[in-house]
């Protein structure tokens, strides 16, 4: 191995600082967010997505809850390829979706125009959304909420408590340390001949670090090619009841409603994810 690509790989060995960020471009790049699409419409693993059984249960939940009602308007950000807002359009609420992945909005709009639905989708990025009481309903699903240091989800449920009417409400999930011991470090490497993040042969280093005294978790991948060493990361705060309270009081919420998930699982501690329906104070 060339010397000097060895040199680099092994700066990235080490655990790197807290939410320092891998590429820029990963969601809108052009061949990564091809295989992204099609891993949020797979139903045999829910990696990008949760499998359609699940969301479905989770919509049904939300409506016969009362947590979501017919002429509702609602604001889904990160609605990748529209796999909720196309149910709940369909249940009587008036949707925008929010998203950075134009070919994930080019499928969620197709989708929504073959089957007679009207939703508005914007290719934007969530955090430079700019609604004033507007909405009333925000939901940010699949742990999305997880994947920001906590300076960041600050700054975007300012804007998420901005955009809602008076008492909106906030719907989220975001993953607990209880999931993140289940699946444990992944150390592994694999050779490819095309896939997810090349479309010749590359070689993943697949790593992850754990940072136990902030609850976070980090998922690095480095991919190595012929041009280039890429890294790519996938940062995980992880919460429990307290923090995440903490967090939303701060922003100006109320929780209302806690499950263990969106399909309604009555809440107890040590549960994989922490699911919130929070009020705007």
């Amino acid at each position: 191995m060339n010397k000097d690509i060895f040199r680099e790989l092994k700066e990235y060995f080490a655990r790197p600082p807290l939410f320092e960020p891998g590429e820029p471009k990963f969601w809108d790049d052009e061949y990564i967010s091809e295989g992204m699409l099609e891993a949020h419409l797979n139903q045999e693993y829910d990696a990008a997505s949760r499998r359609i059984d699940i969301i479905d249960k989770e919509t049904d939940n939300l409506v016969s809850s009362g947590t979501l009602k017919p002429g509702d308007r609602v604001l889904d950000l990160g609605c990748g390829p529209g796999l909720y807002a196309s149910r709940l359009c369909r249940k009587g609420m008036k949707l925008t979706g929010v998203d950075i992945s134009r070919r994930s909005l080019e499928y969620a709009t197709r989708y929504a125009r073959d089957n007679g639905l009207e939703i508005e989708y914007i290719c934007a990025d969530f955090f430079d959304i700019e609604y004033s009481g507007e909405f009333d309903v925000v939901v940010q699903i699949y742990g999305e909420c997880s994947t920001f240091p906590e300076d960041r989800l600050d700054y975007l449920l300012g804007k998420i408590r901005k955009a809602l009417k008076l008492d909106g409400q906030l719907i989220f999930d975001v993953s607990t340390r209880a999931q993140r011991r289940k699946e444990g470090a992944k150390n592994h490497w694999y050779v490819f001949d095309g896939g997810l993040w090349r479309p010749g042969k590359h070689i993943v280093l697949e790593e992850g670090f754990d940072y136990p005294e902030h609850d976070v978790w980090l998922d690095q991948y480095i991919v190595v090619d012929d041009d280039r060493i890429a890294v790519y990361r996938d940062w995980f705060h992880d919460y429990n009841l307290q923090s995440i309270t903490a967090v939303l009081e701060k922003a100006g919420f109320n929780i209302v409603q806690v499950w263990n998930d969106l399909t309604g699982t009555p809440y107890e501690e040590g549960g994989d994810w922490i699911a919130v329906v929070a009020r705007k104070k």
